[in-house]
């Protein structure tokens, strides 16, 4: 489940600064029995580090091509708002699907992330068990019946 390709899972990158939601989004993924790799990374600069692979993620190894960003708003230093609009201008990252995953749902916010190009915004649940129902909905839409750009597009 959750594949594209057989024996390779898409790398899910998410983009969020608090510890506890990325533990509940890595325990909901696995309880959702999605196979995805996941990495993480805490603020809207290291996320466009990781990205263009700068300083500590140069090595494509450590920073693999993420077939899907999952992306909070409010973050440190640059926030999921900035990041998200320097993702869809540059022309080797805006086919990367970016999905808003964040506590805010504020019209403003909403309208301004589809103004931008996400591709999705969802406000956190709650609960642990609506989570794990919105990764499972995450991982039959993007994963199972959407077709994403090949891996290597853009690199």
């Amino acid at each position: 489940m959750a594949r594209k390709q057989p024996g390779r899972p898409i790398l899910i990158l998410v983009a969020d600064d608090d510890p506890e939601d990325c533990l509940l989004v890595r325990d909901a993924l696995e309880e959702s029995r999605l196979a995805n790799e996941l990495h993480f990374v805490g603020d809207g600069e290291q996320l466009l580090d990781y990205l263009n692979r700068r300083g500590a993620y140069a090595d494509p190894v450590v920073a693999p091509r993420p077939g899907l960003i999952l992306l909070d708003l409010n973050m440190p230093k640059m926030d999921g708002r900035e990041a998200l609009a320097e993702i869809k201008n540059n022309a080797n990252l805006r086919q990367i699907p970016v999905v808003v995953l964040t506590t805010s749902s504020a019209e403003e916010d909403i309208f301004r992330s589809y103004d931008l190009g996400v591709n999705s915004y969802i406000t956190k649940p709650v609960t642990f068990e609506s989570l794990v129902r919105v990764m499972q909905a995450l991982g039959r839409y993007w994963f199972e019946i959407v077709e994403l750009p090949p891996e290597n597009a853009g690199n």
